[in-house]
């Protein structure tokens, strides 16, 4: 019976007879041989599979094993020839512009150790078997939900085992949270064990960690793919945490310090689902475990100088800042010296940061909290702000404004006078600001009723700082909004004090008068400077010599242009210094053509 080749075998084994034998590799293409081999590699392992290679004949095993080396040559030239050389890029042409579709969101994955062993075992339901055997099946599905799955290079696999662990997480959820006397001391170790194992893990880099700036409201954030499983296992531990049954005196073993420092550095996680479960499970802990409540705050405070003083990026600064709000607002009074520190060392320099936006809210209610709990604050906290105050960044200035006005709003009129002065100087400066929102902002502070009882208390000190800012532009600034707003401010001045109002209109007038003296005078002393000048009997001699001297060099260089035109080029020679030993001895010099004869002796 005759045996049945391969049709690639057949085609390489018996070149056709048109070409030469000694010219067949150089004949046939690339791309032809590519394919051809690629079909024969195939082949050779589906042959191998079947065991039909032993049936080939020595000349075909011969081709084949030719194949195998011009497949893995060909592939690797074929690879390497997709990259495109830097100097054609020129030629390439540009591809038409596509249309912009908008982007889905971002997904990415913390760094997971995979389990080796994934294939899960669908265990009984808790309310299934008798309460006696319930811990033990409790501890079991812990266990179970230590396994880790990949959500990111291949999705769609093990997805038999990972809706068994979501079931299992589920199933615990409902389970300590409708049941009392289920959180025994056997379930606290493997609790925090299944949390950490979930959840401590190295986090993706960042999307942009030298970029701009992230806007909530343009940018989309970051993903984690893995979170169908992470979000079931925040859940159960804050039910855990939550839970009537908690004993924190047992709890305390398992969940330390070194535990608080990595549930702390989840908080730079893109996600911001992530982000929201970190900030009430460490404020749930904050509140259980007292022995842990200077360590956290000390750890927060060197998120935050890493922050300022380093990195500055840092994904979870609102979420802390908002956690430390409500620590804040439990402080006992008198403040401690630390709380202070923090205050002036911490928090108010984070108004410094370029991304302060991201964050700016939660930082100013610590801030205000700290001034309801302890009114002397004020004057350091609103010089800070002031020396903080940003020069060229108009939003940024806005941001500001809106928490100076929220500091009024809870100031003593005490600690008020100590710092009016420079507030209302920078005030004016705002008001003048040719950018509208900034100088809009500023012109609100007098549509509220306390600030403007506090102005009215002290109009002798702040009407002579605001009313040349208020007058002037009152009839130089291009928006017309805010001339309504200045005409506003300026007829609540009036209402209140109107001898004094005049008084400042009066100074106002006798200012510019001075102004317009003093530029008048500057102006007559330039005109003395220049008569002076002229009545100089050498001024006209030097004159004329320097329009003689701008004449010749005219004339040298129109000359110079002439000859360069008829000169003709010739290699230039060093100009040596005069030195009359370099003079002796190149004249007694002689060169060795003068010391040979003409015929050779």
């Amino acid at each position: 019976m005759q045996k049945k080749t391969h049709t690639s075998f057949r085609i390489l084994a018996n070149p056709s007879p048109t070409v030469h034998p000694a010219t067949h590799h150089t004949k046939i293409q690339t791309q032809i041989f590519f394919r051809l081999a690629k079909q024969a590699h195939r082949e050779i392992r589906l042959a191998k599979q079947l065991e039909k290679w032993k049936t080939l004949s020595s000349s075909e095993l011969f081709v084949l094993r030719v194949l195998i080396i011009l497949y893995i040559q060909v592939a690797s030239k074929k690879s390497s020839s997709t990259v495109v050389p830097a100097t054609q890029i020129a030629k390439i042409k540009t591809p038409p512009v596509q249309p912009v579709v908008k982007k889905e969101k971002r997904q990415s994955s913390s760094k997971f150790n995979l389990a080796n062993n994934r294939e899960l075992q669908k265990l009984l339901a808790l309310k299934d078997v008798p309460p006696g055997e319930q811990e033990k099946l409790f501890i079991q599905k812990l266990r179970q939900c230590c396994v880790l799955f990949d959500f990111v290079s291949d999705p769609l696999s093990d997805l038999k085992w990972k809706e068994v662990k979501r079931a299992a997480l589920s199933e615990m959820v409902e389970y300590i949270t409708h049941n009392r006397n289920v959180i025994t001391e056997p379930i606290y170790p493997e609790v925090v064990h299944m949390f950490a194992v979930n959840m401590f893990r190295t986090l993706p880099p960042s999307s942009n960690p030298t970029g701009a700036e992230f806007d909530p409201e343009e940018d989309e954030p970051t993903l984690e793919a893995a979170w169908p499983h992470l979000q079931l296992v925040y859940e159960f531990f804050l039910r855990f945490l939550e839970s009537p049954d908690f004993q924190p005196n047992i709890a305390k073993k398992y969940i330390d310090q070194k535990f608080v420092l990595q549930l702390l550095e989840l908080f730079d996680s893109e996600d911001p689902r992530e982000r929201d479960f970190l900030k009430t499970t460490l404020h749930r802990i904050y509140g259980k475990f007292l022995g842990l409540r200077a360590y956290i705050r000390k750890q927060i405070n060197n998120i935050f100088y890493r922050f300022i003083y380093e990195t500055e990026h840092h994904n979870g600064i609102a979420e802390l800042l908002e956690i430390l709000g409500s620590i804040i607002n439990g402080f006992a009074l008198p403040l401690k010296e630390e709380h202070k520190i923090f205050l002036l060392k911490v928090l108010l320099p984070l108004h410094k940061v370029k991304s302060l936006s991201v964050y700016h809210p939660q930082l100013a209610y610590c801030v205000v909290q700290f001034l309801e709990k302890d009114s002397t604050l004020t004057e350091p906290v609103v010089m800070a702000l002031l020396k903080y105050w940003p020069k060229t960044h108009s939003p940024k200035e806005v941001m500001f404004l809106n928490e100076l006005e929220e500091i009024l709003d809870v100031i003593e009129p005490s600690e008020f006078v100590k710092v009016m002065e420079p507030l209302f100087r920078q005030l004016a400066k705002c008001v003048s600001s040719p950018h509208f929102q900034v100088a809009e902002r500023a012109l609100y502070y007098w549509n509220n009723e306390y600030i403007m009882s506090l102005i009215s208390d002290n109009a002798a000190k702040i009407l002579p700082i605001m009313f040349p800012s208020l007058y002037r532009n009152s009839k130089t600034h291009w928006n017309k909004t805010i001339h309504g707003l200045i005409y506003n401010a300026l007829k609540l001045f009036m209402e209140m004090n109107q001898k004094l109002f005049d008084d400042c209109t009066q100074q106002f007038k006798a200012e510019k008068v001075k102004e317009k003296l003093k530029m008048k005078e500057r102006e007559e002393a330039w005109v003395k400077i220049e008569n002076l000048a002229k009545s100089n009997p050498q001024v006209f001699q030097k004159r004329s010599e320097a329009e003689h001297f701008n004449c010749t060099l005219d004339t040298a260089g129109t000359a110079q242009k002439e000859q360069k035109k008829d000169r003709v080029i010739v290699r230039r020679k060093s100009e040596l210094p005069q030195d009359i030993y370099t003079m002796k001895a190149l004249e007694s010099h002689c060169r060795a053509d003068d010391l040979i004869t003409h015929d050779g002796h």
